[in-house]
């Protein structure tokens, strides 16, 4: 059978299941969320998904998979779950106007390898929350993995009275099926890689896509030193830095530059000196300068040995001393591993420059933090920077997303606007997978056109 006959059939199937569904009431869809998350994140079953992913990918660690499958989707079906996606969604008197959602459709969604475990469900969950089928497209190392999951919930949701084809997987991926799922579905969601962002953008139909990460973190004079070189060990380690929001670049301001590398010194990181660092570069990058995906989300100890150097018991990441960005500075771009960049800033300004040169080069938009006690050094950040998030004084890799300890939308789908080449900044939820049809009814009473000079003031002057 031809790629696009397979998929023709997955989408006619996925179809069939939506118009069941696509009456269905705000309780008839909550339930059937309800019943996917816990069908996988359960007591025992979030425990057997967290060691499968690991042992089929390879990537990552059972902790950072398990907080992932049974913490980050009950999260995120409780930051959904009173959210009106039925019916009226808004009414404006002023402007006599009410809103109404819709669904789409068939969301055609992209997996990656190293969040198989929670996107599936995070992404299935936002699509049926607005009334939507979904065909879920895994990368090849998590096939297995993603099966498994859309297994459980099409149980769950045959046991609510729906119909299983709700969700489907593309049990044997390729790159094919896959551009043929952007290509027939009503709308791409894709998290990936940039080549597969970018397919899914020029598939022809409406897509959702992500920017490259590369979190950029300053530490400021005012911030909690302990708190923040905690908080930096916790993001840089999390799932051993498989999520593109791990800690990148990290920048200290001179006048705690010293004392928060003795920090992080504590904390479980190597701080390597200049042969070391040739070492790590000749490991993660060819000639060409493409990453070594064999060191991605890997123990330091494994990246260790690929690279021939010694690193004391108990460490947990690299420090990397850099000055420069760009394509000769390879350590400023997105690693994917262990591994943080390191820079000196002789002040605020001088952080915020190095975070936009940084990001120039890689992960412009998407998101970057700041450790501080000085609203005024935070609110200069995040003025002067192109992006999305700036988290404050929280792990970036556990936050960014949205936590429990912060009110950013639970996603894994995070927008990078325009900076990013993205058509959107928003943590990616269900409203971004609804249609929403505006009612506007006559005003009560007619607006009158105000007249030039109030309109126009003084500019009438000034242009004549």
């Amino acid at each position: 059978m031809s790629a696009k006959k397979e998929i023709e059939v997955l989408i006619n199937r996925s179809r069939e299941a939506q118009k069941q569904i696509e009456n269905y009431t705000q309780e008839q869809v909550d339930e059937l969320i309800k019943a996917m998350v816990w069908s996988v994140a359960k007591p025992g079953m979030a425990e057997e998904i967290a060691q499968f992913t690991v042992d089929e990918t390879q990537l990552g660690n059972y902790d950072g998979k398990f907080l992932k499958i049974q913490r980050k989707t009950r999260a995120t079906l409780m930051d959904i779950i009173d959210d009106k996606s039925v019916g009226i969604l808004e009414e404006d008197p002023e402007r006599a106007i009410v809103k109404i959602a819709k669904p789409m459709g068939v969301i055609g969604a992209l997996s990656p390898s190293t969040n198989p475990e929670a996107t599936p469900v995070i992404k299935s969950i936002h699509a049926i929350k607005g009334r939507n089928s979904i065909i879920v497209a895994p990368h090849p190392r998590a096939k297995l993995t993603n099966k498994k999951i859309c297994d459980l919930m099409r149980e769950a949701i045959v046991k609510c009275g729906a119909p299983a084809d709700l969700v489907q997987a593309i049990e044997i991926p390729s790159l094919e099926l896959t551009n043929e799922l952007m290509a027939q579905c009503d709308r791409v969601l894709a998290t990936g890689g940039g080549a597969m962002v970018n397919a899914a953008y020029s598939s022809g139909t409406p897509a959702l896509g992500v920017g490259v990460g590369n979190a950029v973190i300053t530490v400021d004079e005012t911030a909690d030193l302990d708190d923040a070189s905690e908080k930096i060990r916790i993001s840089k380690t999390l799932d051993l830095a498989a999520s593109c929001s791990s800690d990148n670049s990290v920048i200290l301001v001179e006048s705690i530059y010293d004392e928060m590398i003795s920090k992080l010194k504590e904390k479980g990181g190597f701080l390597v000196n200049e042969d070391q660092k040739q070492k790590l570069r000749e490991t993660l990058w060819d000639e060409e300068g493409h990453l070594n995906t064999a060191i991605v989300a890997q123990p330091a100890e494994k990246i260790a040995d690929m690279a021939g150097i010694e690193i004391p018991e108990g460490t947990g990441f690299y420090i990397v001393p850099e000055t420069g960005w760009g394509k000769d500075f390879p350590f400023s771009g997105e690693k994917l591993s262990v591994i943080m960049a390191l820079y000196r800033a002789d002040n605020i300004e001088h952080a915020i420059e190095l975070t936009n040169n940084i990001q120039a080069y890689q992960g412009q938009g998407h998101s970057c933090g700041i450790y501080s006690n000085s609203d005024e050094n935070i609110m200069k950040l995040a003025n002067s920077t192109k992006t999305s998030r700036v988290m404050v004084n929280q792990p970036q890799a556990a936050s960014n997303s949205g936590n429990l300890w912060n009110g950013m939308r639970q996603t894994f789908s995070l927008g990078c606007g325009s900076w990013g080449g993205n058509g959107t900044n928003n943590n990616i939820s269900w409203r971004d997978l609804i249609n929403e049809t505006w009612v506007s009814k006559p005003l009560s009473q007619t607006k009158e056109l105000m007249s030039d000079e109030e309109l126009f003031g003084d500019i009438m002057n000034k242009i004549n």
